[in-house]
């Protein structure tokens, strides 16, 4: 046990700093979800501004790397400080990595989601859609009834698999915005203790724990959403991330 002692003393001091992490992916994951609804919606829109609009910003978040948004969004924002922010006395809201990083984060997995809902719009049976139609149901019925059900069964192991790159994307909001006092995330906090004894394994092991169990209960959660929605499906596949088969040998 005394081998492991400095593993759990490591373990101990990231528990708080998992937090933030955790935060930044909770706060953006619900705005984003709704966002990415309407994103996918317009770009499957007949009508061609719209369309082209949607599909602009998909490509743009998606065709560029997080951690240049970080830069840019950040940029943005301290650029309009004395200007918009500081008059209005916002600017300790604004410039908080507590909301600029959840919202940046936002916009990111907004594009991500958006693909992902539009692909699985293409896949919803124009049968039902027609049918529904023919029945008298209204646009909006349609969607609540025969397009939404459709939708969500087919992108959701997508997007489970967008929601833990989501937060495993939380590592680089403070490596680009500032700690402010104790703010600190598992990854910078893993980089200070490094900074005291250079022991780059055990102290970015112990982070990459939290990463690997955090991940671990996400795919778990989202797993029992997607028997939900899968229920009255008898013949459809549980997702599987690879520990069932692990448990039986």
């Amino acid at each position: 046990m005394e081998i492991f002692a400095p593993l759990l003393t490591d373990l101990q001091i990231l528990a708080k700093p998992a937090l933030f992490n955790i935060y930044f992916a909770a706060a953006s994951i619900p705005l984003g979800f709704v966002l990415a609804i309407f994103l996918a919606l317009g770009k499957a829109s007949p009508n061609r501004l719209i369309s082209m609009l949607s599909r602009g910003y998909i490509y743009t978040f998606r065709g560029s790397p997080f951690f240049i948004q970080l830069f840019m969004f950040y940029s943005i924002a301290l650029a309009f400080n004395l200007s918009v922010w500081k008059p209005l006395g916002i600017d300790w809201f604004v410039l908080n990595p507590l909301f600029l990083g959840p919202a940046i984060l936002c916009l990111n997995t907004t594009a991500y989601t958006a693909e992902i809902f539009y692909g699985a719009l293409l896949t919803v049976p124009r049968g039902e859609v027609e049918a529904a139609r023919a029945y008298g149901m209204t646009r909006g019925q349609q969607f609540r009834r025969i397009t939404w059900p459709h939708l969500i069964r087919l992108a959701w192991p997508a997007y489970t698999n967008e929601v833990v790159f989501l937060f495993h994307a939380t590592a680089l909001i403070y490596f680009t915005l500032p700690v402010i006092g104790d703010q600190k995330d598992l990854m910078n906090k893993a980089g200070e203790l490094f900074e005291k004894d250079y022991n780059a394994f055990l102290h970015f092991t112990a982070a990459g724990l939290y990463f690997l169990a955090i991940s671990l209960a996400i795919f778990f959660v989202f797993g029992l959403v997607y028997r939900r929605l899968t229920r009255h499906m008898p013949g459809a596949l549980p997702m599987r991330f690879g520990l069932d088969r692990w448990m039986k040998r």
